[in-house]
């Protein structure tokens, strides 16, 4: 009688039924539960025992502990050797930085910022949130000074499988102007085409300067100065490309009471379309101000007198040859 007492309080306490080890488990919730540790865990299996780890984090329970526990809980299972043991993770992922920016710039453009503003949060260290299921943003506590532009606030995350979590963030807010930017690098001298050029938005204190505000203004000049990719283009680096080279052959016009004098000369000065420039008369030596009117041509102005006098001895004495 005694031998049976025995055996039916053992039944009672290790089902016969016998539990399987997890040696891996993964997490969807804040909570550690029987059946995350043992397959066939029995009526508890639904027992909470206690906290898990942290999203983003992992704990390890080893075969001493298991033991305990499936005493505690009437688990039919023993450790087969000390090196037992069930590792219990909860994935998680960083919450993205614009995760964060997208409810502190709403609530900054409802304090006053501009609907175009760049929000600036240095030095951001994203908490962990589920894997699974969506995240819940609440910005409170907002500070904000528009002058500076520097604001704080707090903002909340709550969601169906996270603990709720506030994060204390600090930033500035940034006006943004939208305007051409350099599609590549360009070089100095570069004249610039639709495909160099495009619009974009940019932090306003990246054009102090006077930019371009429209592809119009660029397209078809050149530049002064190099420009990087992504930089506004300053209206004092764009300049009309030259369509006349200095030290090149120019043939001059001159019109005077309804004739057409041609000569050639030579570019003392290079210049773009209607610009004024400096051309010598190979045959008198006159120094001539032209103005450019097409690639390889100057238009000499019939009043206009040589700003170097012609250097020829005819009949003793030194004329002015404009136009010869």
């Amino acid at each position: 009688m005694r031998r049976t007492f025995i055996c039916l309080a053992a039944l009672i306490a290790f089902p016969c039924h016998a539990a399987t080890l997890r040696p891996m488990t993964s997490l969807s919730g804040p909570t550690v539960r029987l059946s995350d540790l043992f397959d066939d865990a029995g009526p508890n299996a639904a027992r909470i025992l206690g906290p898990g780890p942290a999203l983003g984090g992992n704990i390890v329970v080893e075969a001493p502990q298991l033991a305990a526990i499936a005493r505690q809980f009437g688990v039919n299972w023993r450790p087969a050797s000390p090196a037992d043991r069930a590792f219990l993770d909860r994935p998680g992922r960083p919450l993205t930085r614009d995760e964060a920016m997208a409810p502190v710039r709403v609530a900054l453009i409802e304090a006053g910022a501009s609907e175009n503003c760049e929000v600036e949060i240095p030095g951001f260290t994203p908490p962990q949130v589920p894997l699974k299921g969506g995240v819940q943003t609440i910005v409170t506590q907002l500070q904000y000074d528009a002058p500076s532009g520097r604001f704080s606030a707090a903002l909340s995350l709550t969601g169906d499988f996270m603990e709720p979590v506030t994060m204390r963030l600090a930033g500035r807010v940034q006006e943004t102007i939208e305007v051409p930017i350099a599609t590549t690098r360009l070089p100095a001298g570069a004249v610039l085409r639709a495909g160099d050029v495009h619009m974009a938005r940019i932090r306003a204190a990246l054009a102090r300067d006077d930019v371009a505000r429209e592809p119009q203004q660029a397209i078809g000049m050149a530049l002064r100065h190099s420009i990087s990719a992504g930089q506004p283009l300053p209206m004092a680096d764009l300049v009309r490309p030259s369509i006349v080279e200095k030290g090149g052959a120019v043939q001059m016009l001159l019109n005077s009471t309804g004739l057409t004098v041609a000569a050639q000369g030579q570019a003392l000065e290079s210049g773009a379309m209607g610009e004024r420039i400096r051309v010598l008369n190979p045959v008198s030596r006159a120094v001539l101000e032209a103005e450019v009117t097409g690639p390889g041509q100057v238009r000499v102005q019939p009043d206009s007198l040589p700003l170097v006098a012609a250097s020829f001895t005819g009949s003793g004495h030194t004329r002015l040859a404009a136009g010869r």
